[in-house]
């Protein structure tokens, strides 16, 4: 098969589509064959080497994929070769076939195309057990979601709308302000000439900058509020007032998702299809896609990513 590899840390010209082994499936794998995979920050921060993949996990970028079961591990039950199906990955999405546990594979939801399936794995993963798993984010509560035009971004919105949530986002332009109005957000703050802690106070917060919003975030919080952070865009080191902390009784949690255990993720997995697939079949939530690139032109998505034009998921298809 051909996979992405990367030829070395650096640029997104270090993406290479070569020949490469075909995945055998281990006892409870499945090995799909790709028809599109989604361009994450994690692939980008995988390419400049500050990311490597866990143990066990192709060396290869793409943490979801869509495409068709080609073959069955021992012990798998469930699902059948042809069957359409979308998953969360450790690594190797970027990749014309890629094995994966069976527990962190999907059915693509009715109502959903093939290849746009594709963009759901990651997000939705990461919005329910974050947001709603771990920050428990309850109807009528205020959430706030930076980089509401992200992949990330337009899937929480989305959910905390349908979920009963007041919801505010943060944006870099008045463009994405109004896609993500349109897609449920009751406020869309652009931060080049907003201060989001004005439209507070937040009962949850789900933040992909770290150390920049940090004490920002942390004053903006209601009483029992949660701070939920998930990236470092923004640096990893900040002073945090506990004092301030302690008087909200409020919480900060740290979290990510591709190097947590396999029952983990299996368990998120689940939890997804019962209580996400229902609201994606309805139609209330849906993948928001900005653009399809082939999958040999890695390198351009990459690029796009990188100069945050895009609104929702970048699709490479195979």
């Amino acid at each position: 098969m051909r996979a992405i590899v990367i030829r070395e840390p650096g640029d997104p010209d270090v993406l290479e589509w070569k020949e490469v082994a075909d995945p055998e499936p281990a006892p409870g794998e499945v090995v799909i064959e790709v028809v599109a995979s989604a361009v994450n920050r994690a692939d980008v921060m995988q390419r400049r080497g500050l990311y490597p993949p866990p143990p066990g996990a192709p060396p290869y970028p793409g943490l979801e994929v869509s495409g068709r079961v080609a073959a069955l591990g021992d012990g798998v039950t469930g699902w059948s070769a042809g069957d359409e199906v979308c998953a969360l990955l450790g690594g190797g999405g970027y990749a014309e076939r890629v094995a994966v546990p069976a527990g962190q594979v999907l059915p693509v939801p009715r109502g959903v195309s093939l290849a746009e399936a594709a963009g759901l794995p990651e997000v939705v993963c990461t919005v329910w057990s974050n947001v709603f798993m771990l920050a428990r984010l309850e109807e009528g509560e205020t959430f706030l979601v930076h980089g509401g035009g992200s992949g990330i971004g337009t899937a929480a919105i989305q959910l905390a709308k349908a979920r009963g949530a007041r919801v505010v986002c943060t944006v870099g332009s008045a463009e994405k302000a109004e896609r993500c109005r349109a897609l449920g957000a009751d406020v869309a703050i652009n931060y080049r000439d907003e201060d989001f802690t004005e439209s507070g106070p937040y009962d949850v917060i789900l933040d992909n900058m770290g150390a920049k919003y940090l004490e920002r975030n942390v004053r903006s919080l209601a009483a029992g509020g949660r701070l939920v952070v998930i990236g470092l865009q923004g640096g990893t080191r900040a002073e945090l007032d506990l004092g301030l902390l302690l008087g909200k009784r409020a919480a900060v949690h740290a979290t990510s998702l591709r190097a947590r255990p396999l029952e983990e993720k299996a368990a998120i997995v689940a939890s997804v299809r019962e209580n996400v697939w229902p609201l994606i079949e309805s139609g209330a939530v849906r993948p928001i896609v900005d653009r399809t690139i082939p999958m040999a032109e890695a390198a351009k998505a990459h690029r796009v990513l990188e100069d945050s034009v895009h609104v929702g998921k970048i699709l490479l298809s195979v």
